[in-house]
This record gives C-alpha cells, sequence and structure tokens, in this order.
C-alpha cells in the first residue's frame, strides 16, 4: 500500500463520518509531503514525513516552543509510526507569492515578519534545542566544497585554494559563535511566511536551534527566492535593530556593528545554501534550486566586496568561475 493510501485510510479515522479531499498543498526540500484536506467548508494540512526519512518528533515539540510566540499550525492528531500529522490550516498564501504579486506590500509584510521574529528571539526555554555549534556551523559549510565546487562545478580545489576556505571558514565561525544566542527557526524566509492572521503564520520550523542572533534576519532579508534592493534590507534592518533593542533583545548596541555580524552570519548561509541547491539537484533530483543558485551568490559575493578579511574568498570565486564548465546551468536528468 502506498504512502497516500495510508494518509487517507488514517485521516478517515480521524474525521469520521466526513466526506473528504486531498490535495498537494506544497513542496518541500526534504522528504516531508504536505496536502490540503478539504471537506466541505472546512480544510486542514495534512503533513507525510516517511519515519525511516523524517522526525516529526521535533516539529510538535518546537511547535509546542513556538506556540504562545507566533502564529503556527495547531496540531489536532499525530501518528508518530506512521509519520502522519493532521494540522490547522493557515491559508494558501505564502509571503513569496503575495510578495511577486504585490510588491507594494513588502513593508508591511516584512514589518509583520520582524516583529515575529523577535517574539520568537524572545522565548527562553531553549534548552531543549539543538545548539548552533562550531561542528553544526563546519558541516554545513563542508557542504560548499563538497557540493558545489567537486559536484556542481566540476573543479578539484588545488592546496591554495583550500587554505583559502578553511581560513574564510575559521574567521565566518568565529564571528558567528560570538555572536549572542537566541531561539533560531532556520529557514525563515518568504517561502516559510504564510499570509494569515494573525500574520505571518510560520511553517517549518523543525530544524530550529539555539544560536546566532542574526540568522533568522537574514534568512528573511536576504531571501534565496526574491531579491530587494540593499537599501531596502539596511531599512528593514534598522527596523529590526530598532524593535530588538526596545524588547530587550541582546543586539549589539552600534547599528554598525551589528549589520557586520548580520553579513557575516550572512555569508557562512550563503556558502551553506549553494551547497545545499547543489546536492538538492544532483542527490535528490531537484534542478530546479540551481536557478536560485545567483542570487545567492551575487548575495555572497557583495559581501565578500565589503570586508577585507574575506577578499581572498572573492578571489577564490572568481578563480571557480572562470575554471567553472559553462553548460551547468542547462543541467537536466
Amino acid at each position: 500500500m502506498d504512502r497516500l493510501q495510508l494518509l487517507e485510510n488514517w485521516l478517515q479515522k480521524q474525521l469520521p463520518g466526513q466526506a473528504f479531499t486531498i490535495a498537494p498543498a506544497s513542496a518541500d526540500a526534504s522528504f516531508r509531503r504536505y496536502f490540503r484536506v478539504t471537506s466541505g467548508d472546512k480544510t486542514w494540512i495534512a503533513m507525510d514525513a516517511p519515519p525511516e526519512h523524517e522526525d516529526c518528533t521535533p516539529f510538535v515539540q518546537v511547535a509546542q516552543l513556538l506556540s504562545d510566540a507566533v502564529h503556527v499550525p495547531g496540531i489536532i492528531a499525530r501518528e508518530a509510526a506512521q509519520g502522519f500529522l493532521l494540522l490547522s490550516d493557515l491559508g494558501g498564501t505564502t509571503y513569496l507569492q503575495a510578495l511577486n504579486r504585490e510588491p507594494e506590500t513588502a513593508n508591511s509584510l516584512y514589518a509583520a515578519a520582524t516583529d515575529a521574529l523577535v517574539q520568537m528571539q524572545l522565548i527562553r526555554q531553549l534548552d531543549s534545542l539543538p545548539a548552533y555549534d562550531e561542528k553544526l556551523l563546519r558541516f554545513e559549510l563542508g557542504l560548499f566544497p563538497d557540493w558545489y565546487v567537486a559536484r556542481h562545478l566540476q573543479i578539484a580545489l588545488t592546496a591554495d585554494q583550500q587554505a583559502v576556505l578553511e581560513q574564510t571558514f575559521d574567521r565566518i565561525v568565529r564571528n558567528n559563535l560570538a555572536q549572542p544566542r537566541v531561539f533560531v527557526h532556520r529557514d525563515y524566509h518568504s517561502r516559510n511566511l504564510m499570509v494569515a492572521t494573525p500574520n505571518p503564520g510560520v511553517l517549518d520550523f523543525q530544524d530550529a536551534v539555539a544560536g546566532p542572533i542574526t540568522y533568522d534576519l537574514v534568512s528573511l532579508l536576504k531571501d534565496a527566492y526574491i531579491q530587494w534592493d540593499e537599501e531596502c534590507i539596511l531599512d528593514w534592518a534598522i527596523r529590526y535593530w530598532e524593535k530588538a533593542r526596545k524588547a530587550g533583545l541582546p543586539v549589539a548596541g552600534d547599528f554598525g556593528e551589528f549589520y557586520r555580524d548580520f553579513e557575516w552570519m550572512g555569508v557562512q548561509r550563503h556558502i551553506k545554501v549553494l551547497g545545499i541547491f547543489a546536492r538538492l539537484c544532483y542527490r535528490d533530483g531537484k534542478a530546479a534550486y540551481l536557478h536560485d543558485m545567483p542570487r545567492v551568490m551575487h548575495y555572497l559575493r557583495k559581501a565578500c566586496e565589503r570586508y577585507q578579511e574575506l577578499r581572498p574568498m572573492l578571489g577564490l570565486l572568481d578563480e571557480l568561475e572562470d575554471n567553472a564548465p559553462a553548460q551547468k546551468v542547462g543541467y537536466t536528468f
């Protein structure tokens, strides 16, 4: 019996006597799938997380942690052994969809998103969350040479290039670990925020950790899926910083210092994301993520241009670009 049939059988037990339909609700970069369940004028979201690949427990635990702070799906029913959850439905419009249709709504949507971010970062019960520690930060950075350089670009790094990468990684991690530690959603961007009441609805939080305070703001403002002028990013970052200070969060008292940390955290994230997008393509058959790589590379290069300590990384990126095979953009299976 396939998983969709197993899910339907389980839903029949959760919604006894109710006729319902199931339709795909969203795509996911993991093995999870989401379906919108409709019965009359009522809707729910069913999560299918194959237990051999995914564990629902972190989703449930983090949902409970977040439920008093921000708008997250309510958990209506759970079947851990089969990997099924029935959730409340936060609607069908992501921030990305809304922003692409109506760019003029950006200020209000990002204001709501940074309000919610502050509320998440005020959560003090962090002991149950994994630490965004040096081991995890370096593991993520390692996806870049393994998947982006070696697999996507098909380039073997020289000893000098490897030394540049290691020196850059050391500097990035040192900065990241020196930042104040708060709740980190870890994927706080336009595809995981829903236009909802109250706004936003927050999704995909199961990988939350306790880590650097600038991480989620970078995810939000230097989004891999939609790009804004640097003036907008700077304005929204200042507005967040002012809210965070007023709320008593441990942001740097000088905005210039805070923004430097924000950009260095972005360098870590964008190096990681390039590796993840390559892995999603070549390991998981999700080639569409290649189309978002230029945006991520743009963020990475701009930050490396601005800081003298990151200039060697910029030089390495230039060398890799000059030596990369030209046919990669047209990758097909």
